[in-house]
């Protein structure tokens, strides 16, 4: 980890761009952006995955400007990232996507990763904040304990699209040291662990848990766990990452990855138990099920807990939001935009 005064980018009067921003992560991270007084921000999607109500209420705002691009083609953002003072860089294949498009996925996360790179070296963009991802650890029964930013990864007894996610994201890191060794690029690297909150979706492994344990109860049936219910799973609310995305601009750190994690792990019963709590139906409780072969299933050999306490030294960032105030707050979202939708 590296300290320079010139790293630092304050978000206030700044001309930002996140790239994947009308994601879950990245609409987030765009409202703290304007909130902390940003003077532009470019949302630079290719709204591919149906984005575009993520932003909805963007629409207007003289300091949001929309283009919608895609990462490959790098004469586009060239051109989005004239002027910019800081990038943030959220699109990406996950698990699912690449069980499906395992070409897609290494395109993407890996020549995506370049191209941004390569566009932040032309205009001279004084500092990129990668979202990378605690696969970089891997997944199966070698997952275990605490998981710190030297952990090794492991690959035995896991599916191979996450290992091929996890891998990507490897790659993605060891291009930001590289343009950092090469030219100078500043960086910061955030390992998210699983992300929740409003305006979550149907995209991510592990947060499936959430979302289709509430759709179960909106049913009256009694959620599904699979196995014993004991495996550990560690989220982080999405106003947290928002958060760590911005100072991780304005930290005068650079050459570092760190971990993003919520405040504690949780078991998969603990949280579908939970949801059904804060549902008010806790008499639903956790139905445990054997696994289905035929679908993408990310699993850990034992508890685990993603260590945040380098972020705090790094870029001043600790979680904030606990796993049962934020899940009230993502059901509560959900409650209502299911309500709107009826009517």
């Amino acid at each position: 980890m590296a300290k320079s005064d010139t790293a630092a980018v304050p978000v206030k009067g700044s001309k930002l761009m996140v790239i994947g921003g009308a994601s879950l992560v990245g609409s987030a991270t765009v409202d703290e952006m304007l909130a902390r007084g940003a003077a532009e921000v470019t949302i630079f999607d290719n709204l591919s995955f149906g984005g575009r109500p993520n932003i909805a209420h963007l629409e207007g705002n003289p300091k949001v400007k929309m283009v919608q691009g895609d990462i490959l083609k790098l004469h586009q953002l060239l051109r989005a990232a004239e002027n910019m003072d800081g990038v943030v860089h959220l699109a990406a294949f996950m698990t699912l996507n690449f069980d499906r498009d395992p070409w897609g996925g290494i395109d993407v996360n890996i020549r995506g990763v370049q191209n941004v790179l390569e566009a932040c070296r032309a205009n001279k963009v004084r500092k990129l904040v990668f979202a990378s991802s605690n696969a970089v650890y891997g997944y199966g029964p070698g997952v275990k304990g605490d998981l710190v930013e030297n952990t090794p990864f492991h690959a035995a007894g896991a599916p191979p699209a996450a290992i091929l996610y996890g891998s990507s994201k490897i790659m993605g890191e060891q291009l930001c040291r590289d343009a950092h060794r090469k030219w100078g690029q500043d960086y910061v690297i955030l390992r998210y662990s699983t992300v929740y909150g409003e305006r979550q979706h149907y995209r991510a492994a592990n947060a499936l848990y959430i979302v289709e344990t509430h759709d179960a109860i909106k049913r009256g049936e009694r959620p599904k766990v699979i196995g014993d219910g004991s495996e550990t799973k560690h989220f982080v609310y999405v106003g947290d990452l928002a958060c760590a995305n911005c100072m991780a601009l304005e930290a005068a750190t650079t050459d570092v990855a760190v971990n993003t994690s919520g405040p504690a792990p949780i078991t998969t019963l603990e949280l579908v138990n939970l949801v059904a709590e804060l549902s008010g139906r806790p008499e639903l409780k956790a139905e445990l099920v054997e696994p289905d072969p035929t679908k993408v299933r990310l699993t850990s050999g034992g508890a685990f807990e993603i260590v945040h306490r380098a972020a705090k030294d790094a870029i001043g960032w600790e979680p904030q939001v606990s796993m049962r105030e934020g899940l009230s707050r993502l059901l509560a979202w959900r409650d209502a935009s299911l309500k709107q939708a009826a009517e």
